[in-house]
């Protein structure tokens, strides 16, 4: 408690004597976080220990004390320089070192990550405005005619991308027996450069998406995939407020190998959804 005290101390008002309830009401609130595991070690947050639901977006010292900057988040708008831009930093952000493959991307490996993932972006997230009962050609028959998406760039003070987040509105599998599908935005590669981690970005990035996805595009869900040996991505995403719906053990991805290859390998992918604009509960006791 008394390590709680030198980081987060409470002002002198509160232990004026009469305010004896007020202060015996935040040790015992104190207690309590740190019996339930919300403190550790006297270095949390105060918006931690008194967090009232794992829905609410939590964040550490390090992103309160150490947040960078002259940092903006910004839209790509389908900027093929953007977007290419964008590639290339995705391709260390999240190919080198990715959970599953090598440690380390050769130089030949970089530069066929880089040359797919530039162009993947430019055809995801290209700019494109489709009316309404459009029949999609091509890549995108079976697609709704709905295919909006947007590239959420992170930037900071010099324009340099530093983070990234996709969000798009696709058909989600259901994969509860039967071959259906619902529509809704999906989230997806979301990825911090290496030394702005930990420092909140990616909270705001999450944030972004979801708002687009529900200010401007009009949805009250939102999903991501994300594989399931990637813990702290999933960690993040629960205290986010995203649920498991389903997982798939059959799927596939690609993977840099230590020799110098790409392959395709087998994992888990696991679908997590999010209800956008409800209470603070709305996630815990969701209603479908």
């Amino acid at each position: 408690f008394f390590n709680f005290c030198v980081y987060f101390p409470f002002p002198d008002s509160l232990f004026h004597r009469n305010n004896d309830k007020m202060r015996n009401s935040v040790i015992l609130l104190l207690l309590l976080a740190i019996s339930s595991g919300n403190v550790k070690r006297g270095r949390v947050s105060l918006a931690t220990a008194f967090a009232p639901a794992p829905t609410v977006p939590l964040f550490g010292i390090g992103a309160i004390l150490f947040r960078p900057r002259n940092v903006k988040i910004v839209k790509s708008g389908g900027d093929e320089d953007r977007l290419a831009e964008a590639g290339k930093f995705f391709v260390d952000a999240f190919w080198t070192s990715k959970i599953g493959g090598a440690d380390k991307l050769s130089p030949r490996q970089a530069q066929s990550i880089e040359r797919l993932q530039i162009a993947e972006f430019k055809k995801r997230y290209k700019s494109r405005v489709i009316a309404s009962g459009t029949n999609l050609p091509g890549a995108y028959a079976g697609r709704t005619s709905d295919a909006r998406s947007e590239l959420i760039l992170c930037v900071n003070g010099r324009g340099e991308t530093i983070g990234c987040a996709g969000i798009e509105v696709e058909k989600i599998k259901k994969m509860d027996g039967y071959d259906g599908s619902m529509t809704g935005p999906l989230m997806s590669n979301l990825a911090i450069g290496r030394q702005y981690r930990r420092k909140g970005l990616a909270e705001d990035l999450v944030r972004a998406a979801e708002n687009v996805a529900r200010k401007e595009w009009g949805y009250d869900d939102c999903f991501l995939y994300v594989e399931k040996r990637n813990t702290p991505a999933i960690k993040l995403y629960q205290k986010l407020g995203y649920r498991t719906i389903w997982e798939d053990p059959s799927a596939n991805t690609l993977l840099p190998t230590p020799d110098g290859r790409i392959v395709n390998g087998k994992t888990t992918i696991i679908c997590m959804k999010k209800k956008l604009g409800g209470s603070l509960f709305a996630n815990i006791f969701p209603s479908s």
